[in-house]
């Protein structure tokens, strides 16, 4: 007669899976973070800050780590609550979240990282307590409840810098990582009712005994269990080496212009209704001034008196080479 294994049994084992599924998010932050750098330093044309499919991308990362998140509390404390290794975990997540806090602070000040996504974890892991044996339908409905909650009772009241954290200002703060506990502690329930769901699965297991075979089954096992210092590392060693490309390649040319050419375009809309000819119009003056020694200088806005009077040139040239809009019903 075969017995259905206890909970203490399948978290007794250590899950490959799990840890093959958490590497698999290390392995898409890297190629954000890679991309993320590369259009930093200018070394491409795409503009991944403001492109909506890469923002999803990178909130399914941090998605993903939130949902494991919740799974891995609800595995480690099956058997009862592990104090010294609950607490041994959160000294290393929360001393890792200030480091990074510390490090971007120096390193982009306008956009450090105060609330990012080790500091959700640590937070959400201490929020997540009450939750290892509280119903799951109360654990499914606080869970909604963080999704509604940006959407229901974000406020300007919220916005002091202190209580950024929660995420239910009137608008986000400047960061280059911001994952705060609304909605985002959401997932981590979710993350927590699917662990209490492996526990009572017949076959769980199964699951928990399979082991990483192959050549990438064993690299992501090892990028999962080691996703920690893999985090805290890959960054600065990315941007590293992607500086000293920068150096022999120098940055990509569309990218270098494209504030140029925003600003010229905002400031041309003021005096003309043709969004068409202020584009085409601020791209050749771009393109013109990047073949001359006025460039570094309009780059550093580090312009002399006498250098407008030779932008104003190139301006009058583009014009007369930029052909009219016949729909535009306009002379030039």
């Amino acid at each position: 007669m075969r017995t259905q294994p206890s909970s203490h049994d399948i978290a007794s084992q250590r899950w490959d899976a799990i840890d093959i599924a958490r590497g698999v998010a290390i392995g898409a932050m890297i190629i954000y973070h890679f991309s993320w750098d590369l259009s930093y330093l200018q070394l491409i044309s795409t503009n991944i800050f403001q492109d909506a499919g890469w923002r999803w991308f990178a909130r399914s990362i941090a998605g993903s780590f939130l949902f494991l998140v919740g799974i891995g509390l609800a595995l480690a404390h099956a058997k009862g609550f592990n104090r010294v290794g609950f607490l041994w975990r959160l000294a290393r997540i929360g001393g890792s979240a200030a480091l990074i806090t510390v490090a971007t602070y120096f390193a982009f000040p306008q956009t450090y990282i105060f609330f990012g996504i080790l500091h959700c974890i640590a937070v959400s892991s201490v929020l997540a307590l009450p939750f290892l044996r509280a119903p799951v339908w109360l654990t499914v409905v606080t869970a909604l409840a963080c999704f509604v909650a940006p959407s229901i009772f974000t406020s300007p009241n919220l916005d002091a810098p202190w209580l950024d954290w929660l995420g239910l200002g009137s608008f986000d703060p400047s960061a280059n990582d911001y994952v705060p506990i609304f909605p985002w502690f959401g997932i981590v329930l979710l993350g927590l009712v699917a662990g209490r769901g492996l526990l009572a699965w017949p076959e769980a297991l199964n699951l928990a005994r399979w082991k990483a075979s192959t050549r990438p089954t064993r690299a992501l096992l090892w990028a999962g269990r080691k996703s920690l210092p893999i985090y805290l590392l890959h960054q600065p060693l990315l941007l590293a080496a992607l500086y000293g490309v920068l150096q022999l390649t120098g940055p990509s040319p569309t990218a270098e212009m494209r504030p140029f050419i925003a600003q010229c375009e905002a400031d041309c809309a003021v005096q003309n209704s043709d969004a068409g000819l202020c584009r085409t119009t601020c791209t050749c003056v771009a393109t013109s001034l990047r073949k001359t020694p006025l460039w570094r200088k309009v780059l550093t806005d580090n312009l002399e008196s006498g250098d407008q009077r030779q932008i104003s040139r190139i301006v009058q040239q583009c014009l007369r080479e930029t052909p009219p809009n016949p729909s535009d019903g306009t002379t030039r």
